[in-house]
């Protein structure tokens, strides 16, 4: 399966990782339209954790062995048995945000446009490589093959 790893050697906080996912997940798929037009705004799901001197992007590591979908209790959260994404379902979720207490990378959250259910990486499932990897200016979130 291949998976979003962080280089966080290579990362500067620059927060790009953060506006090319929401814009891929807005609307309109624009900029200035995503960010000034939209309503409600649309999420990122991605975040960057600047706890200075290291930075690094955090978003949902796909776990081989999810708590996320052991804790659901609706059955939202599942595991795709041929990419190996973890994959959420929002129209099965409830709300009660078990995925987001038991997420190790704290990479799950609240759709603060929808409160009753959560956001978290889709891996870009309609493109090859995921939005943020593929506009990180120093190549430091890299899309690959699990490390043997």
């Amino acid at each position: 399966m291949q998976r979003i790893y962080v280089k966080e050697e290579y990362c500067m906080g620059c927060g790009l990782c953060e506006v090319h996912c929401i814009v891929k997940h807005s609307k309109s798929k624009d900029f200035v339209k995503a960010y000034r037009k939209e309503s409600p705004k649309p999420i990122g799901f991605v975040r960057v954790d600047k706890s200075l001197p290291i930075s690094f992007s955090i978003q949902c590591r796909h776990c081989e062995d999810p708590p996320c979908i052991i804790a659901c209790l609706s059955g939202a959260m599942n595991k795709d048995e041929k990419t190996g994404a973890v994959t959420h379902d929002t129209e099965k979720c409830i709300g009660c945000w078990t995925c987001i207490m038991v997420c190790p990378y704290s990479a799950i959250k609240m759709d603060l446009k929808d409160k009753k259910i959560i956001a978290k990486c889709d891996l870009c499932p309609d493109i090859d490589t995921p939005a943020c990897v593929d506009n990180c200016p120093n190549e430091a979130l890299v899309f690959q093959e699990d490390p043997p």
